[in-house]
């Protein structure tokens, strides 16, 4: 519910034009096996660093960067709500314990910012980051955000890319799109990995 809440907060603050997001920018440079391969062009994120289970972990992360773009930070000043809402598992070298699960969670910053141009987070726990451009094999799929969903859609794409003969590059990016107020068959959804460059 607070979730829900933040979202409303937000689409309201923006006139109610949460729907016209601003997205990464890319081009298709094929399909294949129900795969997109894209290439983006860099962009700068604001993103957090979270324990705990993925579903407990993208809220808590969401949370966090809805409070910086809401003005929770240095000037105040209201950042525009992008898509998707993206989240990775953390790196285990910068987990907090061996065993510990972990996720970053990252909205994408709009294009008129750089990272010397936006202002400093309140929080702490919030970063930016540039993230360079890149190969992205990406599946989407519509319907819920639970685990299990995302799983199913997971193996999905690793058989894809066996498929296609191509390798990834990190970890999978679970990308959703939609606020928790649109139905549930409605959502779009991705998984997104990094594939090397032939």
């Amino acid at each position: 519910m607070r979730l829900l809440s933040v979202f409303l907060s937000l689409a309201l603050s923006a006139g109610g034009a949460l729907m016209a997001t601003e997205r990464p920018s890319f081009a298709v440079e094929r399909k294949a096996s129900g795969l997109e391969i894209r290439q983006y062009r860099p962009y700068v994120v604001a993103q957090t660093e979270v324990e705990g289970p993925m579903e407990t972990a993208g809220n808590e992360g969401f949370r966090r960067l809805a409070g910086f773009i809401f003005g929770g930070n240095g000037t105040g000043q209201k950042i525009a709500m992008t898509a998707p809402v993206a989240m990775a598992p953390m790196p285990e070298e910068t987990r907090l314990t061996p065993k510990g699960g972990g996720f970053v969670v990252q909205f994408m910053m709009p294009s008129n910012f750089t990272l010397a141009s936006l202002p400093p987070p309140k929080d702490g726990r919030v970063a930016f980051l540039e993230v360079p451009a890149r190969r992205i094999a990406a599946l989407a799929y519509r319907g819920n955000w639970s685990e299990a969903r995302y799983q199913v859609h997971l193996e999905k794409l690793n058989a894809a890319l066996a498929k296609e003969g191509l390798k990834a590059k990190g970890s999978p990016v679970w990308a959703r799109y939609d606020p928790p107020f649109m139905p549930t068959f409605m959502r779009t959804n991705e998984i997104l990995v990094e594939v090397q460059t032939p």
